[in-house]
């Protein structure tokens, strides 16, 4: 996983280390690993956090507080669709189960003869 320090990631993102330091104060989800000299380590995950807020403020025209509300609003949406997903696709593999036991049990009724317990009528 790739690693980036500060100066990296302002010749990557274009922004200055001093702003990058400020979003991480206000920012919630930008929160990169220090090492016990206190330098930052920013992962691939910050580097596309910090380049959604640069669109974000530069190309949308966000405040930062709109920014990071716009950024909340998108994670809160992104958890409710995982939620809904997990739910679909929990019914489906209820039904899916249901339609097995369905051609289980057509299977046992056509080789035993005509009915499902087995016996000949």
């Amino acid at each position: 996983m790739a690693a980036y320090s500060i100066g990296e990631m302002e010749e990557l993102t274009g922004i200055k280390a001093h702003v990058l330091r400020y979003w991480e104060e206000v920012i919630p989800s930008l929160a990169p690993k220090k090492d016990l000299g206190g330098r930052r380590s920013y992962s691939q995950r910050d580097f596309q956090t910090i380049m959604r807020l640069k669109y974000l403020i530069q190309e949308r025209r966000f405040t930062i507080e709109g920014a990071r509300s716009e950024m909340i609003a998108e994670a809160t949406s992104y958890v409710s669709s995982q939620q809904e997903l997990s739910v679909a696709l929990e019914t489906i593999s209820e039904i899916r189960s249901s339609l097995t036991d369905l051609y289980l049990l057509v299977k046992k009724y056509r080789t035993s003869g005509g009915s499902a317990d087995g016996s000949a009528k």
